[in-house]
């Protein structure tokens, strides 16, 4: 019996597919200000719920390469000639590892607040990195509880109405996450390593860093652009770990910018 599809947002029309990859703490809703501007733009876009998250039924194991495999029957099943993904910070790894393994269709990538490794899944910080984040929810804490604390630390600077706005937004979304799914998530992130791929990742690449990124600093997106063939980079004033929320506007200009100069 085939492994259920991912479920997915979509919406547009044109030859050209975006397809937008959340971090481990989002799911399709956090991509709601990329979608007016994109299917505007004239593309086709879809996003979807990572599995065990929003609308997605759990994927067993759940590992970089099982996430990269149910993204590629998720394209399959779009029936898009051509594709860009751009995925953010654990949607990026999922995006690399994808390219890594099979990269058909695929014209271009944008990679937002991630990295190319977090290294060995059972090195001293990598398990302490998994301890901290799931004390809170071992001491009672809900996923709501553990997104109000870190949320605001991932918003960069704003004004403060648009910063109320894209918390909601962005609380909410974690606040959904199963905890289980967080879990298997957090697992699966700390072994992921494809820093030797990144030389064969032979599309156009952009890079956007936040300024104030903490968890995916805008020096190690910097020194990715080295190791690809074919790679821009953008670091946004201002913005922080959220910046697809939080620095909207910049963000999808930079995107269609982008697109528009190297999508023959």
């Amino acid at each position: 019996m085939s492994a259920p599809l991912p479920a997915c947002r979509i919406e547009g029309e044109g030859p050209v597919t975006l397809v937008l990859l959340h971090g481990i703490g989002g799911n399709r809703n956090v991509w709601a200000a990329q979608f007016d501007t994109f299917v505007r733009a004239g593309y086709r876009v879809a996003a979807w719920d990572m599995p065990g998250y929003g609308q997605s039924a759990p994927i067993a194991p759940c590992t970089m390469a099982t996430l990269a495999g149910a993204l590629r029957r998720m394209l399959d099943a779009l029936r898009a000639p051509r594709c860009v993904l751009i995925g953010h910070s654990m949607g990026g790894m999922v995006a690399q590892e994808l390219m890594a393994a099979d990269p058909a269709g695929i014209g271009a990538v944008v990679l937002c607040g991630t990295s190319p490794a977090f290294g060995r899944a059972d090195g001293d910080f990598q398990r302490a990195f998994v301890q901290a984040r799931t004390a809170p929810l071992d001491a009672g804490k809900t996923m709501r509880e553990v997104a109000e604390s870190i949320v605001p630390k991932m918003l960069g600077e704003m004004p403060p109405g648009t910063r109320a706005r894209a918390a909601v937004i962005a609380v909410d979304a974690m606040a959904a996450v199963p905890q289980q799914a967080y879990r298997d998530a957090l697992e699966a992130l700390v072994g992921f390593d494809q820093r030797a791929a990144l030389p064969r990742m032979d599309v156009p690449v952009l890079l956007v860093a936040g300024e104030h990124d903490t968890n995916a600093p805008a020096p190690v997106m910097a020194k990715m652009r080295d190791k690809l063939p074919d790679a821009e980079y953008l670091c946004l004033p201002g913005a922080g770990h959220l910046m697809n929320l939080s620095h909207a506007g910049a963000f999808d200009a930079a995107v269609l910018d982008f697109l528009s100069r190297r999508l023959a």
